[in-house]
């Protein structure tokens, strides 16, 4: 059995990207607070709907998908029953897997996760890292778990924090940019619908040509930037305004914000 503990936004995308992939409902099982959060999950996927207790005692594989800040509790409410031949899986930001193996008495295998809101489209990015206790199946039955959901690759521990600030927050820097680009429509006189199915588009277009070309953005920005041309007009003004520099200040921040998660 698969218990999610915790069902908010990412809780909620592994549970439906895993029933997506064929995974009976049987083998999954969902743990929350409120009852009327209960009652929707039973509901919408057929799910057993359990107490962390009691999912410490059932699941073989324990996805803990609480905030940061309940981390410490949770982990104490389940710690004592969480034995070596079971599997935790932490999506908690900035968490790292030194501190929910500390909880344990025993030596359990933790797996730390970041993914990102795009996997309620099957399209995420999900970041794995093992920690000391973890082994080389204990890896690829994460990634089974996250595949259903997009893409999923292994980085060192060390490197969650930045992933998080790339990976994990970046949709919400593409959804700020897009939602700058369809006002800048709006004030040439494009009507808004307009101006968000032409930017919605030509994002993902340019991401898909990202993907498949294997091209390096550079090389491909150059293939738009005629000499004096319009794209160049438009270049000159980004740099001007600084936009590189205010997103590698909004990366580091967000890197720091992880950071200080962690220790709290």
């Amino acid at each position: 059995m698969i218990a999610i503990l915790g069902t908010g936004k990412m809780g909620e995308a592994l549970l439906s990207g895993l029933i997506r992939a064929g995974r009976p409902a049987a083998e999954l099982a969902v743990v929350v607070r409120r009852p009327q959060r209960a009652k929707e999950l039973r509901e919408a996927y057929g799910v057993e709907v359990l107490t962390a207790i009691e999912a410490a005692e059932k699941a073989d594989t324990l996805v803990i998908a609480v905030k940061p800040q309940d981390m410490g509790r949770m982990l104490d409410e389940i710690g004592g029953r969480v034995t070596p031949s079971q599997l935790v899986i932490s999506i908690a930001a900035g968490i790292t897997t030194s501190f929910i193996e500390r909880r344990f008495p025993a030596e359990v295998p933790v797996v730390r996760v970041m993914s990102n809101t795009p996997a309620l489209v099957d399209e995420a990015m999900s970041v794995i890292s093992p920690g000391s206790h973890a082994s080389e199946e204990h890896l690829e039955h994460t990634e089974e778990l996250f595949a259903p959901l997009g893409s999923v690759i292994r980085i060192p521990e060390y490197q969650q924090d930045a992933a998080t600030a790339l990976s994990g927050s970046g949709p919400a820097y593409v959804f700020y940019l897009v939602e700058a680009m369809v006002d800048a429509g709006i004030l040439l006189g494009m009507p808004r619908r307009t101006a968000l199915e032409m930017v919605t588009q030509t994002v993902y277009g340019a991401a898909t040509m990202l993907r498949d070309s294997g091209e390096h953005p550079v090389i491909l920005r150059d293939a738009v930037t005629s000499p004096a041309g319009t794209t160049i007009a438009a270049i000159r003004e980004l740099e001007k305004h600084g936009v590189r520099a205010a997103f590698l200040a909004a990366i580091e921040a967000a890197r720091d914000r992880g950071r200080e998660l962690g220790g709290a």
